[in-house]
């Protein structure tokens, strides 16, 4: 992956210009370090180990981006690329998925 692609938080299994949201069958319980998630479905335990990162999470279903959800939430650009990983950790365990836009 190019340094270019790096930087600008790109990812080949995420897409942080897609619109998304948390699972319905996700259950948050928000902790000191961050969150713990719990999906329901899959009965798989996911931790977010920061605070930001659950806001990141938690405004994902209203922010029209995932890199506009990381904005909002203060990440900084070059904290972007750590986001976006954690964030495709969370698609591909199912706690979050892509969002349909009406």
């Amino acid at each position: 992956m190019s340094t270019d692609a790096l930087a600008s938080g790109a990812r080949a299994g995420f897409d942080l210009d897609r619109p998304w949201q948390l699972h319905p069958q996700v259950s948050v319980r928000p902790e000191r370090f961050g969150a713990l998630l719990y999906h329901f479905g899959t009965r798989r335990l996911s931790f977010l180990k920061s605070p930001a990162l659950l806001t990141v999470v938690s405004s994902l279903g209203d922010a029209p981006s995932a890199r506009q959800a990381c904005q909002a939430a203060g990440v900084s650009p070059a904290d972007l690329p750590a986001y976006a990983t954690a964030l495709e950790t969370l698609a591909s365990s199912q706690m979050i998925r892509a969002r349909e836009v009406a």
